[in-house]
């Protein structure tokens, strides 16, 4: 679907982009709002990113899977609107601005909170894979990642998630 409709956008047709957009604003605000902890970055990198699709359309291969493109641009426009903001904002600003309180029961509330207190190095990889339900392969071509340095990245932050979360070792005898 999403390659007839890119083939339409690339063409001008603007009722095709607004199909897109409406398709993939959501999903693409929680993940948004995951990597960058913060509501008004999310709402920027989302902006940002659909305006990229729109600009570059003519450059996706529609040989490829849509989701991973978009993605890619997605998460390049959230780095990049941090960077930005991390520039403009004192840190201990910076630090209240993060404050985000979704609605959640508890039981997910210290999940999420165990999710954005890792590094993003290990939380994107773990969104990628487990919230959104990427292949190892997609996730290493997306963060442009070794394979096996994604695994390890995994492997790590599913340890460091344990470990906030309080679990037992892997093996370990109760």
């Amino acid at each position: 679907m999403e390659q007839e409709v890119i083939g339409r956008i690339v063409q001008g047709d603007r009722d095709a982009f607004r199909s897109l957009y409406d398709e993939y604003f959501d999903y693409a605000m929680r993940t948004a709002m995951l990597v960058t902890k913060n509501g008004e970055w999310a709402k920027d990198a989302v902006q940002e990113t659909f305006l990229r699709v729109y600009r570059n359309s003519w450059q996706y291969d529609p040989s490829k899977p849509f989701k991973p493109w978009f993605y890619c641009i997605l998460l390049r426009e959230c780095y990049r609107v941090m960077e930005r903001e991390k520039k403009v904002v004192p840190f201990g600003e910076q630090l209240e601005r993060i404050g985000v309180e979704p609605n959640l029961p508890d039981a997910s509330l210290d999940l999420y909170d165990a999710l954005q207190s890792l590094n993003d190095m290990y939380r994107i990889p773990l969104i990628l894979k487990y919230l959104h339900d990427y292949s190892e392969r997609e996730i290493a071509d997306m963060l442009e990642l070794n394979v096996n340095t994604l695994k390890s990245r995994l492997h790590a932050g599913r340890e460091k998630m344990r470990d906030r979360l309080g679990g037992e070792p892997y093996g370990s005898k109760a």
